[in-house]
């Protein structure tokens, strides 16, 4: 593995990388780059040509707008050939896109934008009121907007007329139809200091690609800029983590507003040229076999909320041809992996990762990778990348089975890309050990013997009762096992005698059948399964838990709404 490690960084971190070559050019114009579907199961197949064709003339339409290379481009976009032929036309240029993902509110898109100094955003047409505060219209003073998959109205541009060349933007007497901009044969303005053959900036391996914003789990969101080398690290995990092949019918349903739908849906097939499925649609479980069965996925990857999903929503015994199937966003609880073998007739494979840096570990599906399961266990680290459980008190290697921090050793791993967060050297410095040579993830976990990791939580979610150290995820993950519970959280809260006490959230699949009853059923179960001293001394039912767009539990949301709540009975002893 190391070989293939070499080689993707000889691609993708040389100097004269070039991002629109590497992601399509290179690969055959007749082969199918995404197959894009519609909520009904209809579909239409864009190959590499296509992108190629579009893309450039998109970058064209971008040059005559004003975008040069370094530019920050947001996109606001559901998943859709638009949004891919927007990316590669940003890409050619040299600029930078800035993702937004489409369940945002105003206010997540006005910081991100502003943070970022976004001088554009192309967005979807049913997306577009959501760049001006509520009650407020545009003016010819509001950043310019590329509206798609709608009509544009106002001051903005039409994505599909851009990429007719029919737009006034394009006429003789438009200000930009001069100067660095020429005339191609096609009535386009040729990219400035490009070819008119589709020719690209070559920004190289440390030019950036993406500034993407962490999720927000545990506080502001951080801008962390994703350079081209970065993409080696992605095929890796494509072809080591997911066991990506030629002849697979790939689909990840990660939203490309996040990290792990933006590097395995939409960057990592690209660079490896293989065809992946696009959903356009809200998720439903009945349309998710519908679209497994009908395009006979073999390759399927998502969050454990649509597993968990799946599983409370989907008829028994549903056609599927799959051969992999991988979790990643959230710990996967081994009740999910448990159905899988019924559903699926395999087990679904639990992969780690963050923003900041892919996927580092996993339960890896290659030959020569794959080893058999352990329920909690997150697998051990990925080719390219050294990963490691260190001392709460210190840099050094934490004994086995004993909770500490999850590391990645920067020195050891070939395959690290991220190094600052963009304008915080404060939190880019709380990321790092002294003298550089850990990654701190932030997440709490303990290595077994034989290497593997188990993820507990993150550090702000460990909670500290009487002295002993208790991971929220360990008793989440008996709680999801009883019949009637859908979901589950878990917080300290303040106790005199014990510093802290656990307290459990729970998504009953039924809510009418929350119960004191079924209160005791639940804590008695974290004692048999668990630990005596670590059942929850109260659990709350609630119709759903506070989460990140991406899907993510926001822990500190529940910690902060029942300081706010106080109760007068004791905790349970």
């Amino acid at each position: 593995m190391g070989a293939r490690v070499q080689e993707l960084l000889d691609t993708f971190a040389a100097p004269g990388a070039n991002a629109a070559e590497l992601l399509c050019d290179r690969h055959p114009a007749e082969a199918t780059a995404f197959t894009v579907i519609d909520a009904e199961l209809n579909f239409v197949d864009i190959s590499y040509g296509e992108l190629r064709e579009k893309s450039t003339q998109f970058a064209a339409a971008l040059t005559a707008l004003g975008v040069r290379r370094g530019d920050h481009v947001a996109t606001l976009m559901g998943k859709s050939a638009e949004l891919v032929i927007a990316l590669l036309g940003i890409w050619r240029l040299g600029a930078v896109d800035v993702p937004l993902f489409t369940a945002f509110a105003h206010d997540a898109i006005a910081f991100r934008l502003q943070s970022s100094g976004a001088q554009l955003v192309i967005c979807d047409a049913d997306q577009r009121r959501k760049l001006v505060p509520p009650g407020e219209i545009p003016t010819d003073a509001s950043l310019p907007v590329i509206v798609a998959r709608g009509e544009a109205f106002g001051y903005d541009h039409s994505f599909a007329e851009l990429l007719a060349g029919t737009s006034a933007l394009f006429s003789s007497d438009s200000p930009d139809s001069s100067g660095s901009s020429g005339e191609s044969d096609g009535g386009l303005p040729t990219i400035a200091g490009l070819s008119n053959d589709g020719g690209s900036v070559a920004v190289g391996g440390d030019g950036a690609l993406v500034q993407l914003f962490t999720s927000g789990t545990t506080g502001t969101p951080k801008g962390v800029p994703i350079p081209l080398r970065a993409v080696a690290s992605f095929v890796g995990y494509h072809r080591f983590g997911l066991d990506v092949r030629a002849d697979d019918v790939f689909w990840n349903m990660a939203d490309p507003g996040w990290a792990y739908g933006l590097y395995f849906a939409l960057l990592a097939p690209m660079a490896a040229g293989d065809r992946s499925l696009l959903l356009s649609a809200g998720f439903s479980a009945d349309l998710t076999w519908a679209v497994m069965e009908k395009f006979a996925v073999t390759n399927f990857a998502a969050a454990p909320t649509v597993y968990r999903s799946l599983r409370a929503g989907s008829a028994p015994g549903a056609g599927h041809a799959l051969r992999r199937a991988s979790s990643a966003g959230e710990p996967l609880t081994p009740d999910v992996i448990s159905w899988g073998r019924d559903a699926f007739g395999l087990e679904v494979h639990d992969h780690y990762g963050q923003t900041e840096l892919g996927m580092v570990a996993g339960n890896a599906w290659a030959d020569g990778l794959q080893e058999d399961l352990r329920p909690g266990s997150m697998g051990e680290p990925l080719p390219g990348w050294s990963v490691d459980v260190l001392s709460e008190d210190s840099d050094a290697s934490a004994p086995d089975g004993e909770s500490g921090r999850i590391a990645v050793n920067v020195l050891k791993s070939p395959f690290m890309w991220f190094d600052a967060y963009v304008a915080a050297p404060e939190k880019t410095a709380e990321r790092f050990s002294e003298g550089g040579e850990w990654y701190l993830t932030g997440d709490s976990g303990r290595r077994d013997a034989d290497g593997y990791i188990y993820f507990s939580s993150r550090d702000d979610d460990v909670i500290i009762m009487a002295g002993y150290r208790i991971g929220p995820f360990d008793v989440e993950s008996v709680l999801v096992t009883h019949p009637r519970v859908a979901e589950a959280a878990v917080i300290g809260t303040p106790d005199e005698i014990r510093g802290e006490v656990l307290e459990a959230y729970v998504v009953l699949r039924d809510a009418s059948e929350g119960s004191e009853e079924l209160v005791a059923e639940l804590q008695r179960l974290v004692k048999d399964k668990f630990a005596a001293h670590a059942y929850p001394r109260r659990v709350h039912f609630v119709p759903e838990l506070p989460k990140t767009p991406s899907g993510k539990v926001q822990r500190f949301i529940l910690r902060a709404q029942r300081a706010e709540t106080p109760t007068h009975s004791r905790p349970a002893p």
